[in-house]
Protein backbone atom coordinates (compact mmCIF):
# COMPACT_ATOMS: atom_id res chain seq x y z
CA UNK A 1 0.00 0.00 0.00
CA UNK A 2 3.00 2.27 0.33
CA UNK A 3 3.17 2.62 -3.46
CA UNK A 4 -0.47 3.78 -3.54
CA UNK A 5 0.24 6.35 -0.88
CA UNK A 6 3.22 7.59 -2.87
CA UNK A 7 1.13 7.81 -6.06
CA UNK A 8 -1.58 9.84 -4.27
CA UNK A 9 1.04 12.19 -2.84
CA UNK A 10 2.58 12.61 -6.30
CA UNK A 11 -0.85 13.33 -7.84
CA UNK A 12 -1.56 15.87 -5.09
CA UNK A 13 1.73 17.60 -5.80
CA UNK A 14 0.97 17.66 -9.54
CA UNK A 15 -2.49 19.10 -8.84
CA UNK A 16 -1.05 21.84 -6.64
CA UNK A 17 1.51 22.68 -9.31
CA UNK A 18 -1.19 22.71 -12.01
CA UNK A 19 -3.33 25.11 -10.00
CA UNK A 20 -0.45 27.37 -8.98
CA UNK A 21 1.36 27.36 -12.33
CA UNK A 22 -0.81 30.08 -13.99
CA UNK A 23 0.22 32.50 -11.25
CA UNK A 24 3.84 32.16 -12.37
CA UNK A 25 3.19 32.50 -16.12
CA UNK A 26 3.60 36.08 -17.30
CA UNK A 27 1.38 37.20 -20.18
CA UNK A 28 2.90 40.68 -20.27
CA UNK A 29 5.07 39.63 -23.21
CA UNK A 30 1.89 39.65 -25.33
CA UNK A 31 1.02 43.25 -24.44
CA UNK A 32 2.85 44.97 -27.37
CA UNK A 33 1.12 42.71 -29.91
CA UNK A 34 -2.32 43.23 -28.33
CA UNK A 35 -1.81 47.00 -28.13
CA UNK A 36 -0.83 47.09 -31.80
CA UNK A 37 -3.81 45.05 -33.02
CA UNK A 38 -6.39 46.93 -30.93
CA UNK A 39 -4.88 50.31 -31.93
CA UNK A 40 -5.18 49.36 -35.60
CA UNK A 41 -8.83 48.40 -35.11
CA UNK A 42 -9.81 51.56 -33.20
CA UNK A 43 -7.39 53.88 -35.01
CA UNK A 44 -6.39 55.26 -31.62
CA UNK A 45 -3.34 54.57 -29.42
CA UNK A 46 -3.93 51.86 -26.82
CA UNK A 47 -1.84 51.04 -23.74
CA UNK A 48 -2.11 48.18 -21.21
CA UNK A 49 -0.33 47.96 -17.85
CA UNK A 50 -0.57 44.23 -17.15
CA UNK A 51 -2.25 40.97 -18.12
CA UNK A 52 -2.63 38.10 -15.68
CA UNK A 53 -4.06 34.57 -16.02
CA UNK A 54 -5.53 32.81 -12.98
CA UNK A 55 -7.71 29.81 -12.15
CA UNK A 56 -8.73 30.74 -8.61
CA UNK A 57 -10.95 31.70 -6.86
CA UNK A 58 -13.26 31.72 -9.92
CA UNK A 59 -13.15 29.79 -13.17
CA UNK A 60 -9.99 30.24 -15.22
CA UNK A 61 -9.93 33.88 -16.23
CA UNK A 62 -7.75 36.71 -17.51
CA UNK A 63 -7.43 40.05 -15.71
CA UNK A 64 -6.28 43.06 -17.69
CA UNK A 65 -5.31 46.16 -15.68
CA UNK A 66 -4.80 49.78 -16.68
CA UNK A 67 -6.23 50.02 -20.21
CA UNK A 68 -6.06 53.51 -21.77
CA UNK A 69 -7.35 54.48 -25.24
CA UNK A 70 -6.70 57.78 -27.03
CA UNK A 71 -3.93 60.34 -27.14
CA UNK A 72 -4.97 61.80 -23.78
CA UNK A 73 -6.42 58.68 -22.13
CA UNK A 74 -9.90 59.51 -23.44
CA UNK A 75 -11.11 56.06 -22.37
CA UNK A 76 -9.74 54.43 -19.22
CA UNK A 77 -10.59 51.02 -17.81
CA UNK A 78 -9.30 50.22 -14.33
CA UNK A 79 -9.73 46.45 -14.50
CA UNK A 80 -11.23 44.04 -17.04
CA UNK A 81 -12.00 40.45 -16.01
CA UNK A 82 -12.48 38.06 -18.96
CA UNK A 83 -13.79 34.54 -18.31
CA UNK A 84 -13.60 32.28 -21.38
CA UNK A 85 -15.27 28.94 -22.04
CA UNK A 86 -12.17 26.74 -22.13
CA UNK A 87 -13.80 24.06 -24.30
CA UNK A 88 -14.57 26.67 -27.00
CA UNK A 89 -10.86 27.42 -27.46
CA UNK A 90 -10.65 24.37 -29.74
CA UNK A 91 -13.53 25.63 -31.93
CA UNK A 92 -13.69 28.26 -34.68
CA UNK A 93 -15.62 30.65 -32.41
CA UNK A 94 -14.26 31.37 -28.95
CA UNK A 95 -16.98 31.88 -26.36
CA UNK A 96 -16.41 34.49 -23.65
CA UNK A 97 -18.72 33.61 -20.77
CA UNK A 98 -18.45 37.07 -19.20
CA UNK A 99 -16.62 40.37 -19.38
CA UNK A 100 -16.63 42.46 -16.20
CA UNK A 101 -15.31 46.01 -16.49
CA UNK A 102 -14.55 48.02 -13.38
CA UNK A 103 -13.90 51.80 -13.25
CA UNK A 104 -14.61 52.76 -16.84
CA UNK A 105 -14.11 56.49 -17.55
CA UNK A 106 -15.19 58.19 -20.78
CA UNK A 107 -14.38 61.79 -21.74
CA UNK A 108 -16.18 64.09 -24.19
CA UNK A 109 -13.65 63.21 -26.87
CA UNK A 110 -14.33 59.52 -26.35
CA UNK A 111 -18.06 60.04 -26.87
CA UNK A 112 -17.28 61.71 -30.21
CA UNK A 113 -15.22 58.66 -31.25
CA UNK A 114 -17.81 55.98 -30.45
CA UNK A 115 -20.18 56.67 -33.41
CA UNK A 116 -17.34 56.17 -35.90
CA UNK A 117 -16.50 52.80 -34.25
CA UNK A 118 -20.15 51.77 -34.53
CA UNK A 119 -20.15 52.63 -38.24
CA UNK A 120 -16.99 50.61 -38.71
CA UNK A 121 -18.61 47.53 -37.14
CA UNK A 122 -21.81 48.02 -39.14
CA UNK A 123 -19.84 48.12 -42.40
CA UNK A 124 -18.47 44.60 -41.89
CA UNK A 125 -19.83 41.77 -44.00
CA UNK A 126 -22.69 39.98 -42.20
CA UNK A 127 -21.50 36.64 -43.65
CA UNK A 128 -18.18 36.92 -41.83
CA UNK A 129 -17.98 34.24 -39.14
CA UNK A 130 -17.38 35.85 -35.71
CA UNK A 131 -14.16 34.86 -33.98
CA UNK A 132 -15.57 35.65 -30.54
CA UNK A 133 -19.00 35.46 -28.93
CA UNK A 134 -19.70 37.13 -25.59
CA UNK A 135 -22.49 35.90 -23.30
CA UNK A 136 -22.65 38.77 -20.78
CA UNK A 137 -21.04 42.15 -20.11
CA UNK A 138 -21.12 44.10 -16.85
CA UNK A 139 -19.85 47.56 -15.95
CA UNK A 140 -19.31 48.81 -12.41
CA UNK A 141 -18.18 52.26 -11.26
CA UNK A 142 -18.47 53.73 -14.76
CA UNK A 143 -18.23 57.50 -15.27
CA UNK A 144 -18.75 59.82 -18.22
CA UNK A 145 -16.71 63.00 -17.73
CA UNK A 146 -17.97 66.07 -19.62
CA UNK A 147 -15.32 68.39 -18.15
CA UNK A 148 -17.25 70.68 -15.83
CA UNK A 149 -19.93 68.04 -15.28
CA UNK A 150 -20.14 64.25 -15.24
CA UNK A 151 -22.65 61.40 -15.48
CA UNK A 152 -22.25 58.65 -12.91
CA UNK A 153 -20.90 56.68 -11.29
CA UNK A 154 -23.25 54.11 -12.80
CA UNK A 155 -23.49 50.36 -13.30
CA UNK A 156 -24.59 48.65 -16.49
CA UNK A 157 -25.55 45.17 -17.57
CA UNK A 158 -25.77 43.94 -21.16
CA UNK A 159 -27.52 40.62 -21.75
CA UNK A 160 -26.74 38.69 -24.95
CA UNK A 161 -28.47 35.74 -26.61
CA UNK A 162 -26.98 32.45 -27.81
CA UNK A 163 -25.81 34.16 -31.01
CA UNK A 164 -23.98 36.89 -29.10
CA UNK A 165 -26.55 39.54 -30.06
CA UNK A 166 -27.68 41.97 -27.32
CA UNK A 167 -31.08 41.24 -25.77
CA UNK A 168 -31.19 44.36 -23.58
CA UNK A 169 -28.99 46.81 -21.70
CA UNK A 170 -29.79 48.27 -18.29
CA UNK A 171 -28.00 51.39 -17.02
CA UNK A 172 -28.50 52.52 -13.41
CA UNK A 173 -26.71 55.27 -11.51
CA UNK A 174 -25.35 54.12 -8.18
CA UNK A 175 -27.50 56.65 -6.32
CA UNK A 176 -30.59 55.12 -7.98
CA UNK A 177 -31.81 58.44 -9.39
CA UNK A 178 -31.52 57.51 -13.08
CA UNK A 179 -32.07 54.32 -15.02
CA UNK A 180 -32.40 53.45 -18.69
CA UNK A 181 -33.45 50.25 -20.45
CA UNK A 182 -32.42 49.71 -24.08
CA UNK A 183 -33.85 46.78 -26.08
CA UNK A 184 -33.17 45.80 -29.72
CA UNK A 185 -36.12 45.87 -32.13
CA UNK A 186 -34.99 44.52 -35.51
CA UNK A 187 -32.47 47.10 -36.73
CA UNK A 188 -33.46 49.67 -34.08
CA UNK A 189 -33.25 50.02 -30.31
CA UNK A 190 -36.12 50.92 -28.00
CA UNK A 191 -35.11 53.45 -25.34
CA UNK A 192 -36.97 53.83 -22.04
CA UNK A 193 -35.34 56.08 -19.44
CA UNK A 194 -36.64 57.57 -16.19
CA UNK A 195 -35.24 59.68 -13.36
CA UNK A 196 -36.24 61.18 -10.02
CA UNK A 197 -34.54 64.07 -8.21
CA UNK A 198 -31.88 63.95 -10.93
CA UNK A 199 -29.54 66.71 -12.14
CA UNK A 200 -28.81 66.99 -15.86
CA UNK A 201 -25.04 66.36 -16.21
CA UNK A 202 -24.53 68.94 -18.99
CA UNK A 203 -25.52 72.57 -19.46
CA UNK A 204 -28.08 73.86 -18.76
CA UNK A 205 -27.80 72.16 -15.37
CA UNK A 206 -31.49 71.47 -14.70
CA UNK A 207 -32.82 69.53 -11.71
CA UNK A 208 -35.72 67.22 -12.56
CA UNK A 209 -38.24 66.13 -9.95
CA UNK A 210 -39.32 63.49 -12.45
CA UNK A 211 -38.22 62.70 -16.00
CA UNK A 212 -39.43 60.14 -18.55
CA UNK A 213 -37.85 59.66 -21.97
CA UNK A 214 -39.05 57.14 -24.55
CA UNK A 215 -38.00 56.68 -28.14
CA UNK A 216 -36.18 54.71 -30.81
CA UNK A 217 -32.46 54.77 -31.61
CA UNK A 218 -30.28 53.49 -34.46
CA UNK A 219 -26.55 53.54 -35.05
CA UNK A 220 -26.98 56.98 -36.66
CA UNK A 221 -29.63 58.77 -34.61
CA UNK A 222 -32.19 58.73 -31.81
CA UNK A 223 -35.81 59.81 -32.11
CA UNK A 224 -37.11 60.58 -28.60
CA UNK A 225 -40.82 60.92 -29.28
CA UNK A 226 -41.86 61.25 -25.64
CA UNK A 227 -40.09 63.62 -23.25
CA UNK A 228 -42.01 64.41 -20.08
CA UNK A 229 -40.63 66.23 -17.05
CA UNK A 230 -41.68 67.78 -13.76
CA UNK A 231 -39.33 70.52 -12.62
CA UNK A 232 -39.34 73.73 -10.55
CA UNK A 233 -43.04 73.48 -9.78
CA UNK A 234 -44.09 73.07 -13.41
CA UNK A 235 -43.99 70.66 -16.34
CA UNK A 236 -42.29 70.31 -19.72
CA UNK A 237 -43.59 67.96 -22.43
CA UNK A 238 -42.22 67.52 -25.93
CA UNK A 239 -39.93 65.55 -28.22
CA UNK A 240 -36.43 65.74 -29.70
CA UNK A 241 -34.14 64.03 -32.19
CA UNK A 242 -30.37 63.54 -32.01
CA UNK A 243 -28.28 62.46 -35.00
CA UNK A 244 -24.54 61.88 -35.43
CA UNK A 245 -24.13 60.41 -38.94
CA UNK A 246 -22.17 63.38 -40.34
CA UNK A 247 -22.06 65.71 -37.37
CA UNK A 248 -23.92 66.01 -34.11
CA UNK A 249 -27.35 67.56 -34.55
CA UNK A 250 -30.12 68.26 -32.02
CA UNK A 251 -33.71 69.31 -32.81
CA UNK A 252 -36.78 69.47 -30.63
CA UNK A 253 -39.65 71.36 -29.09
CA UNK A 254 -41.27 71.59 -25.66
CA UNK A 255 -44.44 72.86 -24.08
CA UNK A 256 -43.43 74.42 -20.74
CA UNK A 257 -46.11 75.23 -18.16
CA UNK A 258 -45.97 77.04 -14.80
CA UNK A 259 -42.21 76.71 -14.20
CA UNK A 260 -40.84 79.00 -11.46
CA UNK A 261 -38.53 81.56 -13.11
CA UNK A 262 -36.67 82.31 -9.89
CA UNK A 263 -35.05 78.86 -10.11
CA UNK A 264 -33.91 78.99 -13.74
CA UNK A 265 -33.07 82.71 -14.27
CA UNK A 266 -29.66 82.42 -12.50
CA UNK A 267 -28.57 80.09 -15.34
CA UNK A 268 -28.27 83.23 -17.48
CA UNK A 269 -26.31 85.07 -14.80
CA UNK A 270 -25.80 84.63 -11.06
CA UNK A 271 -27.14 88.16 -10.55
CA UNK A 272 -30.28 87.65 -12.67
CA UNK A 273 -33.39 87.53 -10.51
CA UNK A 274 -36.80 87.14 -12.13
CA UNK A 275 -39.73 85.60 -10.31
CA UNK A 276 -43.07 84.39 -11.59
CA UNK A 277 -44.55 81.37 -13.34
CA UNK A 278 -43.25 80.75 -16.86
CA UNK A 279 -45.23 79.22 -19.70
CA UNK A 280 -43.49 78.90 -23.08
CA UNK A 281 -43.22 76.85 -26.27
CA UNK A 282 -39.51 76.65 -27.11
CA UNK A 283 -38.28 75.26 -30.43
CA UNK A 284 -34.56 74.47 -30.44
CA UNK A 285 -31.86 73.15 -32.75
CA UNK A 286 -28.09 72.81 -32.80
CA UNK A 287 -25.46 71.41 -35.13
CA UNK A 288 -21.79 70.93 -34.21
CA UNK A 289 -18.75 68.84 -35.03
CA UNK A 290 -18.44 67.53 -31.46
CA UNK A 291 -20.45 67.18 -28.25
CA UNK A 292 -18.58 69.94 -26.41
CA UNK A 293 -19.57 72.45 -29.11
CA UNK A 294 -23.25 71.54 -29.20
CA UNK A 295 -24.52 73.92 -26.51
CA UNK A 296 -22.59 76.85 -27.99
CA UNK A 297 -24.30 76.16 -31.32
CA UNK A 298 -27.78 75.97 -29.78
CA UNK A 299 -30.50 78.15 -31.33
CA UNK A 300 -33.74 78.57 -29.38
CA UNK A 301 -36.88 80.45 -30.33
CA UNK A 302 -39.98 80.74 -28.18
CA UNK A 303 -42.99 82.85 -27.29
CA UNK A 304 -43.26 83.14 -23.52
CA UNK A 305 -45.44 84.48 -20.73
CA UNK A 306 -44.54 85.01 -17.06
CA UNK A 307 -47.32 85.66 -14.57
CA UNK A 308 -47.38 87.32 -11.14
CA UNK A 309 -43.70 88.02 -10.75
CA UNK A 310 -41.05 90.71 -10.56
CA UNK A 311 -37.96 91.97 -12.37
CA UNK A 312 -35.41 92.45 -9.59
CA UNK A 313 -32.65 95.03 -10.04
CA UNK A 314 -34.58 97.48 -12.21
CA UNK A 315 -37.52 99.82 -11.48
CA UNK A 316 -39.17 100.86 -14.76
CA UNK A 317 -41.72 103.17 -13.14
CA UNK A 318 -39.07 105.02 -11.13
CA UNK A 319 -36.89 105.43 -14.22
CA UNK A 320 -39.85 106.80 -16.20
CA UNK A 321 -41.03 109.30 -13.57
CA UNK A 322 -37.75 110.57 -12.07
CA UNK A 323 -35.98 110.98 -15.42
CA UNK A 324 -32.44 110.87 -14.04
CA UNK A 325 -29.99 111.53 -16.84
CA UNK A 326 -27.40 109.07 -15.53
CA UNK A 327 -30.07 106.40 -15.31
CA UNK A 328 -31.64 104.13 -12.71
CA UNK A 329 -29.89 100.98 -11.61
CA UNK A 330 -31.77 99.46 -8.70
CA UNK A 331 -35.21 98.54 -7.39
CA UNK A 332 -37.71 96.11 -8.84
CA UNK A 333 -40.64 96.05 -11.23
CA UNK A 334 -43.57 93.92 -10.13
CA UNK A 335 -45.99 92.76 -12.80
CA UNK A 336 -49.15 90.78 -13.34
CA UNK A 337 -47.86 89.58 -16.70
CA UNK A 338 -44.65 89.77 -18.73
CA UNK A 339 -44.81 88.36 -22.25
CA UNK A 340 -42.73 88.44 -25.40
CA UNK A 341 -40.73 86.48 -27.94
CA UNK A 342 -37.19 85.23 -27.35
CA UNK A 343 -34.51 84.19 -29.84
CA UNK A 344 -31.28 82.78 -28.43
CA UNK A 345 -28.34 82.09 -30.77
CA UNK A 346 -24.55 82.54 -30.90
CA UNK A 347 -24.55 83.10 -27.13
CA UNK A 348 -26.81 86.17 -27.37
CA UNK A 349 -30.49 86.81 -26.59
CA UNK A 350 -33.08 88.95 -28.41
CA UNK A 351 -36.30 89.76 -26.58
CA UNK A 352 -38.90 91.27 -28.91
CA UNK A 353 -42.59 92.16 -28.57
CA UNK A 354 -42.07 92.65 -24.84
CA UNK A 355 -45.17 93.68 -22.92
CA UNK A 356 -45.40 94.35 -19.18
CA UNK A 357 -48.68 94.90 -17.34
CA UNK A 358 -48.45 96.12 -13.76
CA UNK A 359 -51.27 98.20 -12.27
CA UNK A 360 -50.61 101.86 -13.10
CA UNK A 361 -47.61 100.85 -15.24
CA UNK A 362 -47.54 99.24 -18.66
CA UNK A 363 -44.54 98.93 -20.92
CA UNK A 364 -43.45 97.47 -24.22
CA UNK A 365 -40.20 97.27 -26.16
CA UNK A 366 -37.24 95.19 -27.26
CA UNK A 367 -34.09 94.21 -25.36
CA UNK A 368 -30.90 92.52 -26.55
CA UNK A 369 -28.31 90.66 -24.47
CA UNK A 370 -24.90 90.22 -26.12
CA UNK A 371 -22.68 87.15 -25.62
CA UNK A 372 -20.73 89.33 -23.13
CA UNK A 373 -23.98 89.85 -21.18
CA UNK A 374 -24.23 93.53 -22.24
CA UNK A 375 -27.73 95.03 -22.48
CA UNK A 376 -29.16 97.28 -25.19
CA UNK A 377 -32.62 98.20 -26.43
CA UNK A 378 -35.64 100.43 -25.79
CA UNK A 379 -38.50 100.28 -23.30
CA UNK A 380 -41.58 102.48 -23.74
CA UNK A 381 -43.14 102.97 -20.32
CA UNK A 382 -46.74 104.14 -20.00
CA UNK A 383 -46.97 105.77 -16.56
CA UNK A 384 -49.50 107.95 -14.75
CA UNK A 385 -48.25 110.94 -12.71
CA UNK A 386 -50.38 113.77 -11.25
CA UNK A 387 -53.35 112.51 -13.26
CA UNK A 388 -51.38 112.67 -16.51
CA UNK A 389 -50.66 109.50 -18.52
CA UNK A 390 -47.31 109.71 -20.27
CA UNK A 391 -45.50 107.44 -22.70
CA UNK A 392 -41.84 107.70 -21.69
CA UNK A 393 -39.20 106.06 -23.95
CA UNK A 394 -36.23 104.66 -22.00
CA UNK A 395 -32.93 103.33 -23.27
CA UNK A 396 -31.66 100.03 -21.87
CA UNK A 397 -27.98 99.69 -21.04
CA UNK A 398 -25.54 98.21 -18.57
CA UNK A 399 -25.15 94.47 -18.14
CA UNK A 400 -27.27 91.55 -17.01
CA UNK A 401 -25.64 91.80 -13.58
CA UNK A 402 -26.21 95.58 -13.38
CA UNK A 403 -29.04 96.71 -15.72
CA UNK A 404 -29.45 100.42 -16.43
CA UNK A 405 -32.49 102.41 -17.60
CA UNK A 406 -32.04 106.02 -18.72
CA UNK A 407 -34.29 108.49 -20.58
CA UNK A 408 -33.77 109.17 -24.28
CA UNK A 409 -32.64 112.57 -25.55
CA UNK A 410 -36.16 113.47 -26.71
CA UNK A 411 -37.66 112.53 -23.36
CA UNK A 412 -35.15 114.67 -21.45
CA UNK A 413 -35.67 117.65 -23.76
CA UNK A 414 -39.45 117.45 -23.47
CA UNK A 415 -39.29 117.09 -19.68
CA UNK A 416 -36.98 120.11 -19.37
CA UNK A 417 -39.29 122.30 -21.47
CA UNK A 418 -42.37 121.19 -19.53
CA UNK A 419 -40.66 121.93 -16.22
CA UNK A 420 -39.69 125.46 -17.29
CA UNK A 421 -43.15 126.34 -18.65
CA UNK A 422 -45.44 124.61 -16.19
CA UNK A 423 -43.20 123.92 -13.22
CA UNK A 424 -41.95 120.71 -11.61
CA UNK A 425 -44.19 117.64 -11.34
CA UNK A 426 -47.10 118.44 -13.65
CA UNK A 427 -44.91 120.29 -16.16
CA UNK A 428 -42.28 117.56 -16.16
CA UNK A 429 -44.91 114.88 -16.79
CA UNK A 430 -46.53 116.81 -19.63
CA UNK A 431 -43.12 117.59 -21.12
CA UNK A 432 -42.08 113.94 -20.95
CA UNK A 433 -45.30 112.99 -22.73
CA UNK A 434 -44.66 115.55 -25.48
CA UNK A 435 -41.00 114.54 -25.72
CA UNK A 436 -41.92 110.89 -25.98
CA UNK A 437 -44.55 111.63 -28.62
CA UNK A 438 -42.08 113.71 -30.66
CA UNK A 439 -39.37 111.05 -30.46
CA UNK A 440 -41.84 108.37 -31.42
CA UNK A 441 -42.87 110.42 -34.43
CA UNK A 442 -39.44 111.56 -35.66
CA UNK A 443 -36.64 109.80 -33.80
CA UNK A 444 -37.56 106.21 -33.07
CA UNK A 445 -35.87 103.65 -35.30
CA UNK A 446 -37.89 100.73 -36.51
CA UNK A 447 -36.88 97.43 -35.00
CA UNK A 448 -35.66 95.02 -37.65
CA UNK A 449 -37.60 91.81 -37.66
CA UNK A 450 -35.49 88.72 -37.10
CA UNK A 451 -34.92 86.73 -40.24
Amino acid sequence: MKWLKRVLIALAVLLVVAVALPFFISLNDYIPRIEKEVSARLKEPVSIKSIKFASLPLLPHITVNGIAIGTSDDIRLGKVLVTPDLFSLLKSTTVIKSIEIDSLTLTRKAINMIPSWAKSDAAKSPQQSPQFRVESIRFTNALVNFGKASFGPFDARISLDSEGEPEDALITTQDGKFKALIKPDNSKYLVNASAKSWTLPVEPVLVFDELVIKGVATLNDANLSEVSAKLYGGTAIGKMTISWQKELRLDGNLDVTQVEMQKIAPMLSSQTHVSGKLSAKPIFSASAASADQLMNALRLEMPFKVQNGALHGVDIQKAATNLIKQGTTSGETRFEQLSGHLIMEHGGYRFTQLEIVSGALSADGNVNISPKKELSGRINAQVTAVGISANVPLNVGGTVDAPLLYPTGGTMAGAAIGTVILGPGFGTSVGAKVGGWAEGLFGKKKEKKPK
